[in-house]
């Protein structure tokens, strides 16, 4: 029997700032990834699709979001204690909802036109087809561009109104969590340890794939999307039950060589088997092999995360501050990217490298040079209204460590 011990509430996870940050480069990086891999659909695709990447974006694409869904759920965990359930719900509506809003009327547009104006389906002209596309009057060609049937789309920013689904879940039966079942739950978890730790996190993710996944591919619409649900939410609920308890993260960063070589057998096993296998891979053992890479990947990344980067980097709240806009533009600028990068025909090499500098470089720009400083903008892209300088001074604000600090 494990003692459960709590992160006060003074106290701050430098570890999961930094795992968020570095999460969403991950994210800003597969995108890029997802213009040159070949056979793999996206908005736009660039003439120099390569064959390999398929190799190191499976690799990435099978864990990558589970691990910004659980560190969601991690931050739940700490807000919680200190906000009710219709505090919850209408800050994190206001933080979720008004950035999806606002990206859907004002990012994401321009990603639909270029797509729509590669396959052949939208006329040049990107102020006739925004007029349009905001006044939903008139149906689009099928297949124009993704999300076309609904007349306006979310696309990358789908993550927002799926964080926001499973955060109103938790906070509408936060009483169920506090209650003594919900805190044995919670306790039934957190006190896993060992191989137990490593594989059985993984069970319900298996179970969900094996009755899900074939009847109910991925979509990104919120309605339908019940395989992508049924592991996002538990891995969300992972996140929530593991976040103020300390126990838990100590086991990780323990496991976490473990966890590495446990990964790195697994998904070679997974790619051994996938280039021995006539056909798309398949069967009980891929979907065991798969869950399993998932769950020791991201127990791995937590551990690491927990030994090297639990404390307060000074790049830390700059990066804070920054991830949600990067997230909301990286894409758009992507694309805008890919546009006018595509006629200089600058070759596999060069031109990726000037993609990823140019999509990096737009983000610092606009989020530091507009967003971060344009107070009424600041919570379109997520972050919090600056309030004037008061007169009297503050009190410092507490330097929260790790619970169990390193030298």
């Amino acid at each position: 029997m494990h003692t459960a011990a709590y992160i006060p509430p003074d106290h701050r996870r430098h570890d999961i700032d930094a795992l968020r940050a570095l999460a969403f480069l991950f994210v800003i990086l597969y995108h890029v990834g997802m213009y040159y891999v070949a056979g793999w659909h996206w908005h736009l695709k660039s003439p120099h699709e390569a064959e390999w990447l398929r190799w190191p974006m499976a690799m990435l694409n099978l864990w990558r979001m589970d691990l910004v869904f659980l560190i969601s759920g991690v931050s739940l965990g700490f807000l919680s204690r200190g906000q009710g359930t219709w505090a919850l719900l209408r800050s994190r509506g206001l933080r979720l909802m008004l950035p999806l809003a606002f990206g859907m009327a004002v990012i994401v547009p321009y990603q639909a036109y270029a797509q729509g104006v590669a396959n052949g389906m939208v006329a040049p002209g990107f102020g006739a087809f925004l007029l349009r596309y905001l006044s939903m009057s008139a149906p689009w060609p099928k297949q124009a561009f993704d999300g076309a049937e609904f007349g306006i789309t979310w696309n990358h920013l789908w993550y927002l109104p799926y964080l926001f689904t499973y955060t109103a879940i938790v906070a509408l039966t936060l009483l169920l969590w506090k209650s003594a079942a919900g805190q044995r739950v919670r306790r039934g978890f957190n006190g896993l340890r060992g191989w137990k730790l490593l594989l059985l996190p993984a069970v319900p993710l298996l179970l969900w794939t094996m009755l899900l996944a074939s009847r109910f591919p991925a979509t990104h619409n919120l309605v339908r999307d019940f395989h992508l649900h049924s592991i996002y939410f538990t891995v969300f609920l992972y996140g929530y039950w593991m976040g103020v308890d300390t126990g838990v993260w100590k086991e990780l960063e323990r496991l976490r060589r473990v966890s590495l070589a446990l990964a790195l057998a697994v998904i070679a096993t997974f790619f051994t088997l996938r280039a021995v296998t006539s056909g798309p891979p398949s069967g009980l053992s891929m979907d065991v092999l798969r869950v399993l890479y998932l769950w020791l990947t991201v127990a791995a990344i937590l551990g690491y995360g927990h030994r090297y980067l639990n404390r307060p980097w000074p790049w830390l709240r700059w990066a804070n501050e920054s991830v949600y806009p990067w997230y909301v533009l990286h894409q758009t600028l992507i694309i805008i990217g890919a546009v006018l990068l595509a006629p200089l025909a600058l070759g596999p090499v060069v031109e990726p490298a000037l993609l990823m500098a140019l999509t990096i470089f737009g983000c610092w720009a606009l989020t530091d040079g507009l967003v971060r400083r344009v107070n009424f903008l600041r919570p379109l892209f997520g972050l919090k209204l600056r309030r004037p300088a008061s007169r009297q001074p503050l009190p410092p604000e507490p330097e929260w460590r790790s619970p169990s600090p390193r030298a």
